[in-house]
């Protein structure tokens, strides 16, 4: 039976996702912002916590985390070792650390850890490759990707190539509604691109009717998500940087989009 995914808001643009593994009955959330919002969900489709999958260290992915184990004190706790110094004192001692490689299980639903630094130094996301999903936290947004804060920009730019090169029909699932404000900034640096013009009308009208706009595929961001198309002619040329590094070029993007 295929997963079940249920997203919500929370806090006030983050994403919050429940997995549901209907042969099992297990559930995993992905990060915890805030526990009201998870609690709700899990009310609403009747369903268990069993597990409880962060992406990396920020308060509002790791916040909800002990409200959330004091309801279900069973539900398997995962997180980025390499974040843990900043993520244990929160939430307190894990069930499971992970690293690059690592498979994690909800029920019978399998995800491989991919390590993704940048945005902080020990981010991870998680792929079920079977499922065809990607939980990308705050590596990958539609049409743009996270604030670099804990490395330089090629090691970033290293790790959106990583996700980049994911099956074109992967469904992506992202930390943040970001969508509008990010492609409000794309059409600035890819303005010949058709399929961004496409992609921020459909946007546009989802936004309207107060409807959200994930998940995307990683085949979409390939042709719209400036941040992913460094190497892209029409963008070099935008920025003054033809036949320029793309590294090179990913860096000016997110120095620029920390501006706008």
């Amino acid at each position: 039976m295929p997963a079940e995914i249920h997203q919500f808001l929370c806090r006030t643009d983050n994403f919050g996702v429940l997995v549901h593994d209907p042969a099992s009955g297990a559930t995993a959330t992905i990060d915890a912002p805030d526990a009201a919002p998870v609690l709700a969900a899990l009310a609403h489709k009747g369903w268990t916590l069993t597990d409880i999958l962060v992406t990396h260290r920020h308060g509002d992915h790791i916040d909800g985390i002990p409200e959330l184990r004091q309801h279900f004190p069973k539900a398997r706790v995962v997180i980025p070792e390499k974040e843990a110094a900043a993520i244990v004192p929160v939430t307190g001692a894990p069930d499971r650390f992970v690293h690059e490689g690592d498979v994690v299980t909800v029920g019978a639903l399998k995800a491989v850890v991919i390590e993704t630094p940048g945005h902080t130094l020990g981010h991870i996301v998680y792929h079920f490759a079977d499922e065809a999903l990607l939980f990308a936290g705050d590596t990958l947004f539609s049409l743009g990707c996270g604030r670099v804060f804990e490395t330089s920009m090629q090691v970033m730019h290293d790790s959106l190539q990583r996700l980049a090169a994911l099956p074109g029909t992967t469904q992506v699932y992202c930390g943040h509604e970001y969508t509008q404000a990010n492609g409000h900034f794309a059409a600035t640096v890819d303005p010949q691109n058709a399929a961004l013009q496409d992609r921020l009308r459909e946007v546009a009208e989802l936004r309207a009717q107060n409807a959200f706009t994930l998940p995307t595929t990683m085949a979409r961001e390939c042709a719209t998500n400036p941040f992913l198309r460094a190497k892209d002619a029409g963008v070099q040329q935008a920025l003054g940087m033809t036949g320029a590094d793309p590294a090179d070029v990913f860096a000016q993007l997110r120095e620029r989009k920390n501006k706008a």
